[in-house]
């Protein structure tokens, strides 16, 4: 069972991708958060039991310690790709579990919040692509103000990911988020417009 319209949702660190995504909620689409099911996942047993084989002492006393393990795979693709081998499976699923819940609920479309959607050759089964972005110091000096990371941290995580001008010539829309709310919206509208959505 598969929903008439699957749409990703993507953007750079900083672009403001989880704003849209709780408009594009209150308009009434169903948002599935890639990031939500992949805390959720790591809270698993049988997860924490596989990070706790691959990277000892991550996991204390049951819990995920995030940050040792972003610091253990941050520059070492070897261990991200060991990482990402044990998480994104189990992501899919609970995406997959998710999709069909509300398609079952009479969902038409849902969209798909996914921040590495084109590093992970994802937009492959999506039927458009929103693409979220705002220019970099902006981007920047959000990520700074809500996450307490140095400028350096920032642009560090920025270039692991496919750069803004690729992701927006990839992109079926593009939602430019440089200024309020009020303009967000707009661009929102515009974006579904092009997809063919209200």
């Amino acid at each position: 069972m598969s929903p008439s319209r699957r749409i990703g949702l993507t953007g750079s660190i900083g672009a403001g991708k989880s704003t849209v995504a709780a408009l594009l909620r209150a308009r009434g689409y169903p948002v599935l958060d890639a990031d939500q099911q992949a805390r959720l996942a790591t809270q698993e047993p049988g997860t924490l039991a596989a990070l706790d084989a691959l990277f000892p002492g991550v996991v204390v006393v049951g819990v995920l310690d995030r940050a040792a393990l972003a610091a253990r795979v941050f520059g070492d693709p070897q261990a991200l790709a060991a990482l990402n081998a044990v998480v994104h499976p189990r992501v899919r699923a609970r995406m997959a579990a998710l999709e069909e819940q509300a398609v079952r609920a009479g969902a038409a479309v849902t969209v798909h919040d996914v921040p590495l959607l084109f590093e992970g050759g994802l937009d492959a089964k999506m039927h458009g692509v929103l693409v979220v972005d705002a220019p970099l110091a902006v981007r920047v000096a959000r990520v700074m103000a809500r996450s307490g990371l140095t400028e350096a941290e920032v642009l560090a995580r920025d270039a692991r990911q496919l750069s803004p001008a690729e992701k927006r010539a990839r992109a079926t829309a593009v939602i430019e988020n440089s200024g309020d709310l009020n303009e967000l919206e707009v661009q929102v509208t515009a974006a579904l417009a092009q997809l063919g959505l209200k």
